[in-house]
């Protein structure tokens, strides 16, 4: 994939916020249960050895994937020392002896970083999988144990699963289905797309006509709506997924649809409100993918225009929030701007 010109410009300062961000210990939020005496030394560095830094562990983890995809479709607008001190992270980080250690942790705790950490692992190892940098290689070999870890918990977890999470935030079962979808099909485990897909056509297909005034709420970074509307044209054929998108969502695109709008949040520096900026590019991420997804008849060309334009804006509004200072918006914005950027 080559890179647009708006990524090229912008890639060489989220490339710098992803060493910097991972690179940054403290602050550390563990997602640690103690289950024994044994648990409460529980320095980042002991408990995550590759994916520690950058206040979480999914945001890591994401983080490290966004700096793959950066290195894969932007590498001539990279510095040459940016682009060394992110090959040295990766390299650090994807270690084997590193990895490991995570599997080990993934595969004794079922509920860690369960759905949403587990979706984004998927998607690092699926980056790495597809990349064509020199390193790629050992990257994706150190996280195929990983990788097998989460998709042995992947299929147990979606047949207890009673019913999908809708928030807008890390339990959103949606989001997580596509992310893991991908990632299994590009990782050849069609059973696990399999598993996804029957788990789809029970929970979501038979959705219609969608709540959308409910949104947002105030710590939300992803429109439930729009994960998913995603999540089912990923499963669905081209026109039954037209049908599909008309009844669940019927004012997509008019002008009073309110997953067009951007949400600005009063205070940016606290962690909760800045999820509010996550939520504008994961919107402009999503109505790219559906305008890309959907049969050029399937909405008016209006509503169509609408939902570019709203895309565009969205993006455009979170742009100076995605880099800087305040490590609450910079420690995982990249990963989303960056997929906004390549939905285009």
């Amino acid at each position: 994939m080559t890179a647009s010109p708006e990524l090229a410009a912008r890639a060489p300062a989220w490339a710098e916020t992803v060493v910097t961000a991972v690179r940054t210990t403290y602050p550390w939020a563990s997602q640690h249960v103690v289950t024994s005496a044994e648990d409460v030394d529980a320095s980042p560095q002991r408990l995550n050895p590759a994916f520690h830094g950058s206040f979480d562990w999914h945001s890591c983890v994401h983080m490290l994937a966004a700096g793959v995809t950066l290195l894969d479709v932007a590498p001539d607008a990279l510095a040459a020392p940016t682009r060394t001190a992110l090959v040295a992270l990766l390299d650090e980080r994807l270690d084997p002896a590193r990895t490991a250690v995570e599997a080990e942790l993934v595969r004794r705790r079922p509920g860690f970083e369960r759905p949403y950490g587990w979706a984004w692992l998927a998607r690092l190892a699926q980056v790495c999988a597809e990349s064509g940098h020199p390193h790629a290689e050992r990257w994706s070999a150190a996280l195929e144990p990983v990788a097998d870890a989460v998709f042995a918990h992947l299929g147990p977890w979606m047949t207890t699963l009673d019913h999908p999470v809708r928030t807008g935030a890390h339990d959103n079962t949606a989001f997580s289905l596509g992310l893991l979808r991908d990632a299994a099909g590009a990782l050849g485990r069609p059973d696990v797309v399999a598993a996804i897909d029957g788990f789809v056509r029970r929970h979501f297909v038979p959705d219609t006509d969608y709540p959308v005034a409910w949104e947002p709420g105030g710590h939300d970074f992803l429109s439930a709506a729009l994960c998913e509307a995603t999540l089912v044209a990923r499963v669905l054929p081209a026109a039954e997924f037209a049908d599909w998108l008309a009844a669940f969502l019927p004012g997509l695109g008019s002008a009073e649809d309110p997953l067009l709008g951007v949400p600005h949040p009063t205070d940016p520096s606290d962690g909760k409100a800045a999820h509010l900026l996550g939520l504008a590019l994961s919107r402009a991420w999503h109505l790219r993918t559906l305008t890309r997804l959907l049969p050029d008849d399937a909405l008016p060309p209006e509503r169509a225009a609408r939902l570019r334009s709203a895309a565009n804006t969205q993006a455009a509004a979170v742009a100076e929030h995605v880099v800087g200072q305040n490590f609450m918006a910079t420690h995982w914005l990249v990963s989303y701007a960056l997929g906004a950027e390549l939905a285009r």
